[in-house]
């Protein structure tokens, strides 16, 4: 048994971050077709969102009602993230994890992820928005577009 056991913690501490780039500090977003679109690094002191391609869009900052802000990085409040949802300023969700989008189509495999590229710095924060009722019903507004919008783009 202790043979066993040895070779799983060889496993979950060597073997898996190198080759099954396991990772443990990271949430994959999915959009309502069940493609993944972005995932949230909780590694840093404030979690970031990352595109598939490794860029910095957005950050999360915690609030007194138990969910977060969703905040470009450009300064643009973007939404809330709550229990796996993304939810849009109409309240309408626009990406979630696995277990939200399973209910609406079946979850898509994760192709492999991009280098992360380094965060710029945050832009001032515009006041978040009032909270609105969510819905049950998912946004128009692509997800990966919707993080897009919180980039810090050459001309910005």
């Amino acid at each position: 048994m202790t043979h066993i056991l040895r070779r799983f913690q060889l496993f979950a501490l060597v073997l898996c971050p190198l080759v099954l780039r396991c990772q443990i500090d990271e949430t994959t977003l999915f959009n309502a077709d069940g493609s993944p679109e972005a995932y949230i690094s909780f590694a840093q002191d404030s979690p970031t969102i990352y595109m598939w391609s490794g860029e910095p869009v957005a950050y999360l900052t915690s609030t007194l009602g138990g969910y977060f802000n969703i905040y470009g990085f450009n300064g643009k409040h973007l939404g809330w993230y709550l229990d796996g949802d993304v939810r849009s300023h109409e309240g309408n969700l626009v990406c979630g994890v696995h277990r939200v989008v399973r209910v609406v189509s079946v979850p898509k495999p994760e192709p492999l992820k991009s280098t992360k590229q380094l965060a710029p710095p945050k832009s001032p924060k515009e006041p978040a928005p009032m909270r609105p009722l969510f819905r049950r019903q998912w946004s128009s507004t692509h997800c990966g577009l919707f993080l897009s919008d919180g980039a810090i783009r050459e001309s910005d």
